[in-house]
């Protein structure tokens, strides 16, 4: 099982699910490019992000691999199928989507301007704010990621984030025929509406609502998440 991380975070998101499955699956998480302990790259697109995941899939010898992406991790992983389709046998998708939205590209562009005008620090906390529900914040739950998220190097953060503001997976999302799990945190604004529509595109996709949870539902509520995986699993015998 393969876990890869959203913008401004890294493999350290995955924690709750990596001891919650120990013993049952052989498990890989990385940093995505421009993330944690990865390099930087000036650019970024998502030709790159899933070619850096293929490579570590060929370098650790895994011919397939169940693919767990988060946000950023679901286009990753949508290309990463596209491209080469028998790497992937099984995905679980959460809060992410398969095309960036019509008015992406000027969300994205002002906070590529913020990033560059206030640095890390500001732009993790205002990230942070909208990531989780304020209960979950003042009880400190958010706190490793807020620390890690403001020594992020703001060229990593800019470059990927230009690679979210014009992608187009749409079509890679209705050409599955491996089973996939959609899931969406309750609280995230839009995404559980915009996932139920990537539910409609992939065939004999299932999709869930992780209640109580916001943009990063494995982290706040990580039973949920892990008990949705688990269902999904037994489903298809996994």
């Amino acid at each position: 099982m393969v876990f890869s991380n959203s913008l401004m975070t890294d493999h350290r998101i995955w924690d709750a699910q990596v001891a919650h499955f120990a013993g049952r699956f052989n498990m890989l998480r990385y940093d995505q490019r421009g993330h944690g302990r990865s390099g930087v790259s000036e650019t970024v697109d998502f030709d790159m992000l899933s070619g850096d995941a293929l490579r570590l899939l060929d370098h650790f010898e895994i011919e397939t691999c169940i693919y767990v992406g988060l946000s950023m991790g679901v286009p990753t992983g949508l290309n990463l199928t596209r491209q080469h389709p028998g790497r992937v046998s099984h995905m679980i998708l959460s809060d992410g989507q398969m095309a960036t939205q019509p008015a992406g590209r000027q969300t994205w562009q002002g906070r590529i301007d913020a990033a560059r005008a206030n640095g890390m620090p500001w732009v993790a906390g205002d990230t942070i704010q909208r990531w989780f529900a304020a209960d979950f914040i003042a009880a400190g739950g958010a706190e490793s990621m807020l620390a890690s998220a403001r020594q992020m190097q703001v060229e990593g953060y800019c470059a990927c984030a230009a690679a979210l503001q014009d992608y187009d997976f749409a079509a890679a999302a209705a050409g599955l025929t491996i089973p996939v799990q959609l899931l969406a945190g309750s609280n995230d604004g839009a995404m559980p509406q915009t996932m139920q529509v990537m539910a409609q595109t992939i065939p004999n996709a299932r999709f869930n609502i992780i209640e109580g949870a916001g943009h990063i539902p494995n982290v706040e509520q990580p039973g949920r998440f892990n008990a949705a995986m688990d269902s999904f699993f037994a489903t298809h015998k996994v």
